[in-house]
């Protein structure tokens, strides 16, 4: 198609896309895809449903099936005597995207560079340096917090500036180095500060200013160097810096005996040289060192990836793109040898992937492509480790000079443990933030339903009602009255409200959340009880990954017309026109919220979400550490306060910390769930599409053409007023 095609996407990648009905890019796939292409590191957030997946696949098949071209072409053409320049006489003073450390990120212009490496330094030299006469000059400025060390060094010197005899420089701590001598000199500096470097070719002097003020000479070139060209070089420890060698004006007044470095005569410039045998000795790939991992919190979500690039790929030939599900439930042996014969793109879940990783049977020594699919989710989940280990396996920058590129896409990047993940692994990432903070889409037409035992008493007098979690087995609720006794009915109350719920507005498809994998069991036999009208699965940890795929392909195609669920299933699970979605129970997380009743609403047909919420404090299951059984058959029902496994659940303030998060308040409805629809002027049908009133246009460009028309009758009419006001 010929609007992905605009983007760089491949004709055989947009021909799948066509086949699959996608008719112009989203919103985050305008944004993202140009981005990542480009070689950049890429941070998104978006809302559910709004192509995020096509986003960061499309562009990650894309590079990872032109690298197995060029990788196949490079085979019939040895270069391995051929010297590789990083850049001519004539092209611009910049950072080394070669002479530099693995953990060195240098942008695209040259112009910046940057290293998250906490604990190492890191260093790089730029393109070109100065040799045999002159006076010169070039600008370092903190660009970030962090460690920093700055001056000049020799072609042959280490790129840990200052820590042998052929590298002279400044460092934020105020201390100048050269051959491990660190000396007291000039004063600290930090972010904003910019650091002159001088070098006096003609004394054999090399010097450094803070903010414009000279510190003095800092170093004598020894007799041996004089010969030497002298590269600007810098050297970092989770820090950042910018440089300016004199193309664009400097900060700072500088002498007139000293030019900038940009300036300098041709024949005082010697240019950087790298042995093609350095780069390409070990290029050639081995069968278990994918070039793209993506790695998943769920299941479900990495199938569903993984089928999403099946059908992206799929005019993608000569070469063929290698991809792999690497999740629990499937036979270790047979995925181990699929990835010996051969893997290009690998989508996991942390726990498989990481054992076969720790087992030697993937390679990281390749990858190209590090992405993070609702990496609020995998950090959540205690991955933080796992996310970091991996990252610090792959190679910074590949055999081939490209950098590694990392694609975190969040539900909001607002999320401070994703803002440090960010900050800590990637490198001067875009942010794609369509979302911004956690809002509910038009689509969505969200409710409340209060739940109170005290008020409505039919809990008492049910004859078969749902089974409960157990949580009161050795509380005395005979009094109706006590914390203990309502709390039991609100749970019998909530059963009854969700069959009245489905009734009510003849729902054939929803999904339920529960609270824990109990809840789910127990409206689920609630459900069987009243019989095939109620057909209904569940899905949570307890089930085996065969049985949660069965039942979720069951749902999907309408074998079924519930799917109860924990919040296992809050992420990922993409159903086409899903029209219904019930909280039985309000999940403590706020985030939450959003991400259950982001199941519907989805391709703009609209979304009905209703939320049960207790009036009166519930007392539920809270299993920690200290739980022996690890919530298995657990039967500690003392509070977690007096060494139990239970604790009294607020729902009223999880609904305040919700509607605070929001900025809103959600509508209410009373237990007749009669909900109003006035709001969408009675033209709603859920599942489908709003209708919509007046006119509508036919395509894309049929909306555009009475605005271009417009536009085009303006513009003619501001050249003549243009023409009259020269002629008058």
């Amino acid at each position: 198609m010929a609007a992905f095609e605009e983007m760089g996407v491949l004709p055989e990648i947009s021909k799948a896309i066509e086949e699959m009905d996608w008719l112009l890019p989203t919103d985050v796939q305008a944004e993202a895809i140009p981005l990542i292409l480009g070689g950049g590191d890429v941070l998104m957030a978006a809302e559910t449903g709004s192509g995020k997946t096509g986003a960061f696949c499309l562009p990650v098949i894309q590079i990872v099936w032109e690298t197995i071209k060029q990788a196949n072409l490079d085979k019939k053409s040895s270069i391995s005597n051929v010297s590789i320049k990083t850049s001519s006489v004539s092209d611009p003073w910049a950072l080394s995207l070669w002479d530099r450390s693995s953990a060195i990120a240098v942008t695209p212009d040259g112009k910046k560079c940057q290293s998250r490496e906490p604990k190492d330094w890191h260093g790089c030299r730029a393109t070109k340096g100065l040799k045999n006469s002159g006076k010169y000059y070039f600008e370092a400025t903190a660009t970030d917090e962090g460690l920093c060390r700055v001056g000049w060094s020799t072609s042959n010197a280490s790129l840990d500036l200052g820590t042998d005899k052929l590298g002279f420089g400044y460092g934020a701590t105020g201390k100048k180095s050269n051959n491990k001598q660190f000396d007291s000199y000039g004063d600290s500096f930090g972010l904003s500060d910019t650091i002159g470097c001088w070098l006096d070719l003609d004394n054999s002097v090399i010097g450094f200013s803070k903010n414009g003020t000279y510190l003095g000479d800092a170093f004598k070139i020894p007799p041996n160097l004089k010969t030497s060209a002298f590269y600007p070089a810098v050297v970092l420890k989770n820090g950042e810096m910018s440089f300016n060698f004199g193309d664009s004006p400097f900060k700072h007044c500088v002498p007139k005996e000293f030019v900038a470095v940009c300036t300098a005569s041709t024949n005082l410039i010697e240019i950087t040289h790298i042995k093609a045998s350095k780069i390409d000795s070990n290029t050639k790939k081995t069968n278990n060192a994918p070039y793209a991992i993506i790695i998943e919190p769920s299941r479900e979500l990495a199938e569903q990836t993984f089928n999403e690039i099946k059908k992206f790929k799929t005019y993608l030939k000569e070469p063929q793109v290698m991809d792999m599900l690497v999740v629990g439930g499937y036979s270790v042996k047979d995925q181990i040898a699929a990835i010996s014969s051969g893997v290009d793109i690998i989508v996991a879940t942390p726990g498989r992937l990481e054992d076969l990783i720790s087992g030697g049977h993937v390679s990281l020594s390749q990858c190209r492509f590090y992405v993070l699919d609702e990496a609020d989710g995998l950090l959540k989940q205690n991955y933080t480790k796992f996310i970091y280990n991996l990252h610090r396996q792959m190679p910074k920058v590949s055999n081939d000079g490209k950098r590694l590129q990392m694609i975190v896409c969040s539900a909001t990047l607002h999320n401070f443990e994703v803002k440090k993940l960010a900050t800590s692994l990637m490198n001067f990432p875009t942010w794609v933030d369509l979302k911004g903070e956690d809002v509910v889409p038009e689509t969505v037409h969200h409710v409340v339903i209060p739940v109170d035992s005290q008020k409505d008493k039919s809990w008492t007098s049910l004859k078969n009602p749902i089974p409960t979690d157990g949580v009161h087995n050795r509380d005395n609720i005979t009094a109706l009255n006590t914390p203990e006794a309502l709390s039991q009915g609100i749970k019998i109350l909530k059963g009854e409200y969700c069959v009245r719920a489905i009734n009510k507005h003849k729902m054939d498809k929803a999904i339920i959340f529960c609270r824990t994998k109990v809840d789910c069991d127990n409206l689920e036999q609630y459900f069987k009880q009243l019989g095939s009208l109620y057909s209904c699965c569940t899905l949570h940890g307890s089930r085996n990954v065969n049985d949660r795929r069965m039942n979720l392909e069951k749902f999907k195609n309408g074998t079924i017309k519930f799917l109860i669920c924990t919040d296992v299933a809050a992420r990922g699970i993409d159903v086409n026109g899903l029209p219904f979605m019930i909280n039985m129970t309000l999940s403590d997380d706020k985030t939450n919220y959003v991400h259950r009743i982001g199941r519907v609403g989805r391709a703009e047909q609209m979304g009905l979400a209703i939320s049960f919420v207790a009036s009166v404090p519930e007392k539920v299951w809270y299993h920690g550490q200290w739980c022996s059984s690890g919530g298995k058959s657990c039967s500690n029902t003392k509070l977690t306060t007096n060494g139990g496994c239970c604790i009294w659940y607020n729902e009223p303030q999880y609904l305040a910390d919700i509607e605070d998060h929001l900025n809103i308040t959600i509508q209410q409805v009373g237990s007749d769930i009669d909900i109003p629809m006035n709001e969408f002027d009675g033209k709603v049908v859920y599942g489908q599409k709003k209708e919509k009133i007046g006119p509508t246009s036919k395509n894309h460009y049929d909306q555009l053409l009475c605005t271009l028309n417009e536009l085009t009758k303006l513009e003619t009419k501001a050249q003549y007023m243009y023409l009259d006001m020269l002629n008058n």
